[in-house]
């Protein structure tokens, strides 16, 4: 296993951790009485509202249908900002606490639920929503079996959590447009399918790597 894989290192690489902005964020973030678990928690409440959008946006029309779909998107990339720098105010700030490890990671698990599961809704098909949402609880629970086997993270896709917040939140913005002919679920079901799909073949890959992983160490 080389340094190069995924597996080498236990914190989600992220190009934006080492940005300008994010740096200047997270200090600000830092130099206040804000907690890294404050920040885990309020994921919570951007992917409620992100969800709670979803699903409304399915049951109203016109101006209102635009502007819920476009605050769905703005919340979903709100629960990124909220997951990077719930880490970064925890490592480069210095205010990592005991029990940052449990909140570094159920929110996330809610927030994936509450967001496709309300897609879902908003597309009328709930039982797809919830399937994608299991899909991607399974992701992270073979990464966290992996870790409780002694092997470093598996953050690999091709839908991690950071990918599908991107389908979702263009799913979100390439439906907005339908306001003008009338709203039609093919959008939203086919980031649905997109992630389910995605999510599981990422749980099989990441599977597939973790028993290699274990099997090499063995021998």
């Amino acid at each position: 296993m080389t340094d190069e894989s995924p597996l080498a290192g236990d914190r989600r690489p992220l190009s934006s951790r080492d940005s300008a902005w994010a740096q200047a964020i997270a200090r600000t973030l830092s130099s206040q009485t804000i907690t890294p678990n404050q920040i885990s928690q309020a994921s919570v409440i951007a992917a409620f509202l992100a969800g709670g959008a979803f699903w409304l946006a399915g049951q109203t029309g016109g101006l209102g249908r635009a502007l819920l779909l476009a605050t769905a998107a703005l919340f979903c990339q709100l629960r990124l900002l909220c997951n990077l720098f719930d880490g970064m105010v925890a490592m480069e700030g210095g205010k990592a606490e005991p029990d940052g490890p449990f909140w570094n990671e159920f929110p996330d698990r809610v927030a994936d639920i509450l967001i496709l599961a309300g897609l879902g809704f908003g597309a009328n098909a709930p039982a797809l929503g919830l399937a994608a949402a299991a899909a991607a609880i399974l992701t992270a629970y073979v990464r966290e079996l992996g870790r409780a086997c002694g092997a470093p993270s598996d953050f690999s896709g091709p839908m991690a959590k950071q990918h599908r917040m991107a389908v979702v939140t263009a799913a979100a913005v390439l439906s907005i447009p339908s306001v003008l002919w009338g709203w039609h679920d093919e959008i939203p079901r086919a980031a649905l399918w997109t992630v389910a799909i995605g999510a599981a073949v990422t749980a099989l890959r990441r599977s597939w790597r973790l028993v290699h992983w274990l099997k090499s160490r063995a021998g």
